[in-house]
């Protein structure tokens, strides 16, 4: 046993078919964890679901795909979670969306929508639907996957960066509201991540070294760099820690 071991724990992450929820959902896995890989598309949870089986030797990965823009699609998530493995004591919600990239004045209400939507609404919405049996249990985690855009202003991604300030309280408000069951809320925020989702802003050799240039560390980070922190709030090592969000950035806001 050690503080990380997640044995017997089952976890739910969203947008695990890639990136950093597949990272967080294998690392989770490999601490012992039973996990549900989630996200639009049913190939790619599939695929993912079966190279953790088979690593593990053994089934610890259910696929179940969900649009988390349909309240439905979450509301069999968990369902389907809860007839397979009986249980939910972690819930990292990843997945998000940014359609948009540029000035608030030109963004469509559609556009906007959507951001606050899948990034604040469709999280507490699973949430809600989660955390009765963490209360009843008197013990569960939830993670939110913020980002360092939370943290200050851009002129491009403006939007994305108000929705994610916004999870961040929302982690807050939820830790207040189930902390006396023993249910705790955190957020990570990450700082620019080498995943298909960020691509618009690394992929350009100029635009990542002008993204880096005052990070200590000098680079860009990978998604397994932030999976350890997701399996650290999970787990007991984590036990006194809500309401929280870590920063994962390579130093880049305080420099």
């Amino acid at each position: 046993m050690t503080l990380f071991d997640l044995t017997g724990k089952v976890a739910v992450v969203t947008g695990s078919s890639r990136g950093i929820g597949r990272a967080i959902a294998e690392r989770m896995a490999e601490h012992g964890a039973k996990v549900v890989i989630s996200s639009r598309k049913k190939q790619a949870c599939d695929e993912v679901a079966k190279a953790i089986n088979d690593k593990a030797g053994k089934q610890v990965a259910l696929a179940v795909a969900a649009n988390i823009s349909t309240k439905d699609d979450l509301k069999n998530l968990v369902e389907e979670t809860n007839r397979t493995f009986g249980r939910i004591d972690a819930l990292v919600c990843n997945a998000a969306s940014n359609p948009y990239y540029g000035p608030l004045a030109d963004i469509s209400d559609d556009q906007f929508r959507k951001i606050l939507d899948n990034n604040i609404v469709a999280n507490n919405w699973l949430i809600s639907m989660v955390v009765p049996q963490m209360i009843e249990r008197k013990d569960g985690t939830i993670t939110i996957i913020s980002s360092i855009g939370g943290l200050h202003g851009s002129t491009v991604i403006g939007a994305y960066c108000i929705s994610k300030a916004a999870d961040m309280q929302l982690a807050r408000n939820l830790a207040c509201e189930y902390g006396p069951h023993n249910v705790r809320v955190n957020c990570i925020a990450p700082g620019l991540i080498k995943t298909d989702f960020a691509k618009a802003l690394w992929d350009n050799p100029e635009t990542l070294k002008t993204s880096t240039a005052r990070s200590p560390l000098k680079r860009i980070g990978e998604p397994d760099e932030i999976a350890g922190a997701a399996v650290f709030l999970a787990s007991k090592a984590g036990s006194f820690t809500t309401g929280q969000t870590l920063v994962i950035d390579g130093g880049s806001t305080i420099s």
